[in-house]
């Protein structure tokens, strides 16, 4: 609450959307990757058509699909992380006499490109993403159809209604963020460190050093907000996939 403060009382509401163009710009084809490589493991695992998927089955599919978004979530939330913290890197570079400014997300996009190593840069954070959306996917997608299961009685699960989709969604969700929060923190202060003065040497250097400066709790920094958003916002988007898959048959 204090940051929603603090940023409304520096910047206005528009401070609270800061960094919101390039998910924006991406959420639907990072979904549609998603659901699209974990529907293709899905039948590579199954064993006859139609034949539901059991839950260590789901956990390999959803496994699966955190490679593939992997490599589009990187970049993306590279350029909404550097929007997000400018303000804070704007004030501690300003201690060195650097300014640092950005635009929206074509101006993150265009200087990392031009001063951080070309399209390389863009993918800083890679091996964290990846620690973080693999075992992150696996969790969701197993405790989705665990779920799923449990309210149905059985492996049949077409007859569940909405609300027990978005109930299952949410929780599915929230199994995502408490298994990998700390790779996530990790992820992000790499991602906005600075590239010709790095206080990190790579991830487990950032871990240790955060875990030395701060203890457990700084890998927790921001979880509250994290598990906020993510309930509903998966709720909401199992239920579409859902919907979605039943009317196009």
């Amino acid at each position: 609450m204090d940051a929603v403060k603090q940023t409304l009382a520096a910047e206005g509401p528009r401070g609270l959307y800061k960094g919101m163009g390039a998910p924006l710009a991406t959420v639907a084809a990072f979904n549609a990757l998603l659901f699209t490589v974990r529907g293709q493991m899905e039948s590579f695992l199954r064993s006859e058509p139609g034949v539901p998927l059991t839950v260590n089955q789901q956990v390999i599919a959803g496994a699966g699909a955190g490679v593939a978004v992997s490599f589009l979530a990187c970049p993306t939330e590279l350029i909404k992380c550097r929007l997000q913290a400018q303000s804070a890197l704007a004030v501690d570079a300003g201690s060195a006499g650097v300014a640092v400014k950005y635009g929206g997300p074509m101006d993150v996009a265009k200087q990392v490109l031009r001063s951080e190593g070309g399209a390389r840069g863009l993918f800083k954070g890679l091996v964290p993403t990846l620690a973080r959306e693999v075992p992150g996917n696996a969790a969701m997608f197993g405790v989705y159809e665990a779920l799923k299961q449990y309210m149905a009685g059985g492996t049949d699960t077409s007859k569940l209604g909405r609300g027990s989709l978005i109930v299952a969604g949410g929780l599915a969700g929230a199994s995502f963020w408490s298994s990998v929060y700390p790779t996530d923190v990790v992820k992000s202060v790499l991602q906005v460190d600075d590239y010709k003065n790095p206080k990190y040497k790579g991830s487990m250097h950032a871990f240790r050093s955060i875990l030395a400066s701060e203890g457990v709790k700084g890998l927790y920094k921001g979880f509250g907000p994290a598990m906020a958003r993510s309930i509903p916002a998966n709720g909401a988007c199992f239920l579409a996939y859902e919907v979605t898959r039943s009317t196009l048959g």
